[in-house]
């Protein structure tokens, strides 16, 4: 069963056992959320979002129409998705693109990701990145626009970083 604070206006019924949602959190009623995830305070969630299980959403993040989070990913505080390449008041698309961040991915704290992108497996996007395009699989990005410096080392470990020169 998940956990929902008092204070969070939670519409959505598929929500996964174990699943904490914290103070001032929006859920929509089409939302899916998996289990034992952490939605902290102050995030939005709209209606075609899906999130996998053991995922961590950290404060000030929405959630936009049309992204997925795959399992075990990490979205640091006020990160920003984007969910529209022509913004324009009152004017919609008649769809959304999909963005996608694949399994283990994290993103670092105020990084901005915009729309269509696909976040590679175990990839991590680090703090204030902009990513304007698609990021490979345990690749490490930094900057404005985001770029490569780097993969995630398997020889040492999931945790463990490589970085290349320069």
């Amino acid at each position: 069963m998940p956990f929902v604070h008092a204070t969070a206006d939670v519409q959505a019924l598929r929500i996964g056992a174990g699943t904490r949602i914290w103070q001032f959190v929006v859920v929509l009623p089409q939302a899916v959320i998996g289990a034992d995830c952490n939605i902290c305070s102050h995030c939005f969630i709209e209606n075609d979002v899906v999130v996998g299980d053991r995922v961590t959403v950290k404060s000030g993040v929405q959630l936009w129409d049309g992204l997925r989070l795959e399992d075990d990913v990490f979205v640091g505080p006020n990160v920003t998705f984007t969910n529209d390449r022509m913004p324009r008041s009152r004017i919609y698309p008649e769809n959304f693109p999909q963005t996608v961040v694949r399994r283990g991915a994290s993103i670092g704290g105020g990084a901005t990701i915009l729309p269509g992108v696909e976040i590679g497996e175990r990839a991590m996007v680090g703090a204030g990145a902009v990513v304007t395009r698609d990021v490979p699989a345990r690749a490490i990005v930094v900057g404005n626009p985001a770029r490569v410096i780097g993969q995630v080392d398997d020889a040492i470990g999931d945790d463990a970083l490589s970085r290349s020169p320069g």
